[in-house]
């Protein structure tokens, strides 16, 4: 009897845990995640990374940086830690979540020691990694929506024998934090240092991926000297969109010691592809690479010159990030219900605009008014901001038009599509900004030149 009794409750406990598997949701999965090849948030709202590194392990008190690399438009920081081999260990990580939540920022975590393991002596492996991660657990309980573990920055250097180990490294690793309850996504970076260029990772990425046993590990391509031609890059990301494998640009940049990576090409073929990236670095760089800051001295006011083309160039953050639904960003049928500000700091010092703004007349129905301001000028530069309104009924799109009365020129923008010819400009809205409500305001800017006067052009608004 104790037998039958036995198994009869057996029986019954079983049958409660298969109703209980059934009625989960196929997509109750936590947090961010790995769907159809592409990140997604916990909702399936498409989530594409669009930001910068902050070398935080170095600098840790520069935590102003969270708010001011959110300004400048970005939805993702990758934040620089140490597990202890090499740097810190980074033990202020309630400190950064918090920082990351506050910002309403996507943050990927990586451990920085383990940089080129198999060449640099000094370098921690990928166990070392996952052992300092799970030391962490329970400051990174309950953070799926918003943070994403970068179990080690570019783990393996140039040695082959030792870099032919990255699958089975990473592997155990992935295996490491899934045992011990890691639910996040999961983000793996390329071995030699980072830039795979003997295609470790690229061959081997299934394999990966079906080891963890969530199916949720995104793959980090670094791009540098080896990837100098578009047709590398296209070639690289192109084979991971065709296997239906998640890639990102985990870190890159527009000059390196090892050569000059196509950023163009980076930029505008991960915009088109729906790939997210994050470029290299925020500031503080030194060793002979100081010309990857961003800013001067963590001074959002003093961009240089590739902070300038990441955050406002064409396919840069400003005009291309979104942010994450979960704080309220991005609605995949209306656009973002929270925009990137459209005023960015510039790195000559400005002075107060010069002539008052033009407006065009407001015509009635569907139409729009249009409203030009120079908002800051230096010598042979100035920065412009044009506010578009809709008039008495609501529109589904707007095109701006002028004509430099003295031969000034856009070199670049946010916020709008801007084409030019001599001294004719077109500017239209981007898919997030065109469909204005009645009365309904939004902008655009841009950074321009100019030579002998800069007189405001009058330009005219059209509604669709």
């Amino acid at each position: 009897m104790k037998r039958k009794i036995a198994i009869v409750c057996a029986a019954a406990v079983a049958l409660l845990a298969s109703v209980l598997v059934f009625v989960k949701p196929a997509d109750a999965a936590v947090g961010l995640r790995v769907s159809g090849g592409r990140i997604v948030e916990a909702n399936g709202t498409n989530v594409v990374m669009r930001g910068v590194s902050h070398p935080h392990v170095w600098y840790t008190s520069q935590t102003s940086s969270f708010a001011n690399i959110k300004a400048l438009g970005a939805n993702t920081v990758r934040v620089v830690l140490g597990s202890g081999q090499r740097w810190g260990p980074s033990n202020d990580l309630a400190t950064v979540v918090s920082l990351c939540r506050t910002n309403r920022l996507l943050c990927v975590l990586e451990a920085h020691d383990t940089t080129g393991y198999g060449e640099e002596g000094a370098a921690a492996t990928l166990d070392q990694a996952a052992s300092y991660w799970i030391s962490q657990r329970s400051v990174l309980a309950g953070t799926e929506n918003f943070i994403v573990i970068n179990i080690g920055n570019e783990p393996f250097g140039n040695n082959e024998s030792v870099s032919a180990t990255w699958p089975t490294a990473t592997s155990s690793a992935i295996g490491r934090l899934r045992n011990a309850g890691f639910e996040h996504l999961i983000m793996v970076d390329a071995p030699m240092w980072g830039q795979d260029w003997r295609f470790i990772m690229r061959d081997n990425a299934q394999t990966v991926f079906n080891a963890d046993p969530q199916r949720n590990t995104v793959f980090s391509i670094h791009m540098y000297g080896v990837f100098d031609t578009a047709a590398e890059i296209q070639d690289y990301l192109g084979r991971f969109r065709t296997a239906g494998l998640p890639i990102v640009v985990g870190e890159f940049g527009h000059n390196h010691s090892d050569g000059n990576p196509d950023e163009d090409t980076i930029m505008s073929y991960t915009q088109a592809n729906g790939i997210g990236y994050i470029g290299w670095s925020w500031s503080g760089n030194g060793g002979g690479v100081e010309y990857l800051d961003m800013v001067t001295n963590f001074d959002p006011a003093q961009l240089t010159s590739w902070g300038q083309r990441i955050f406002n160039g064409a396919n840069g953050i400003r005009q291309t990030s979104r942010e994450l639904s979960w704080f309220g960003g991005t609605n995949p049928t209306t656009g973002p219900t929270t925009r990137p500000p459209t005023t960015p700091p510039t790195t000559p010092p400005t002075t107060p605009p010069t002539t008052a703004p033009t407006t065009s007349p407001p015509p009635a129905g569907r139409s729009c008014t249009v409203a030009y301001s120079v908002i800051g000028q230096w010598q042979g530069g100035f920065q412009g901001e044009v506010r578009v309104t809709a008039g008495s009924s609501a529109i589904s799109g707007w095109t701006v038009s002028w004509s430099f009365p003295s031969g000034q020129t856009v070199n670049q923008s946010w916020n709008a599509t801007i084409t030019s010819s001599g001294a004719n400009v077109t500017a239209r809205n981007v898919s997030y900004n065109g469909s204005l409500g009645a009365g309904a305001t939004t902008a655009f800017g841009f950074i321009g030149s100019w030579n002998g006067t800069n007189t405001n052009p009058t330009p005219t608004c059209t509604a669709s």
